[in-house]
């Protein structure tokens, strides 16, 4: 059963150029590697395939090629693209490959963690704790904060340990709900 919170402030999204540069790149050297196979297998009789093997390869980078360019459309519409289908075929392929396994691991790891790393930023809070949907999941009980505050679309959260964490908001909040949320913040951490 999901978990209702009174506040949840959505923060300013964060890039992730990093994210998708690694996903493209580890395409890339997955195309490389398959057709390179594939070519040699069907025209000079190399025998780490079979030529149907080789002719699956060429279907899976067909695949894979298809996917990065949904990506790219649904990037240039403004969207976030999700490379983790082409990931997967990627890590198909690995399997395909003779001793090429431990490299599938890796593809599919990366086409399981891209999702939960690119979720849109955000902090719930209840009479209990406070949560960031961040990866992995942060959570702090308010035992652990002497003081938080929204202002001009900056949260501030000071913890005991003297640490600081502030985030730009998405949007600006109205004066009222600034001054209900801090209301809130401000009883549960005096009880």
């Amino acid at each position: 059963m999901a978990k209702t919170y009174e506040y949840i402030i959505v923060l300013k999204k964060k890039s992730f150029e990093l994210i998708d540069n690694i996903s493209k790149l580890m395409l890339l050297l997955a195309l490389a590697a398959f057709i390179f196979d594939s070519f040699f297998t069907l025209y000079h009789h190399n025998t780490k395939l079979t030529p149907s093997l080789a002719w699956l390869l060429v279907f899976i980078s067909v695949a894979i090629i298809s996917w990065w360019s949904f990506c790219s459309w649904q990037q240039r519409r403004g969207l976030i693209p999700y490379y983790r289908f082409a990931l997967m075929f990627a890590a198909w392929g690995w399997f395909i490959v003779p001793t090429g396994a431990w490299i599938a691991a890796i593809y599919l790891v990366a086409c399981f963690m891209e999702k939960p790393v690119k979720v849109s930023p955000e902090v719930a809070l209840d009479n209990e704790e406070i949560v960031f949907n961040s990866f992995p999941q942060k959570k702090y009980t308010w035992n652990e904060i002497t003081n938080i505050v929204l202002k001009d679309g900056l949260l501030t959260i000071d913890l005991k340990n003297n640490t600081l964490i502030q985030h730009n908001t998405d949007s600006a909040t109205d004066a009222n709900i600034e001054a209900e949320f801090n209301q809130f913040c401000k009883l549960r951490v005096e009880s």
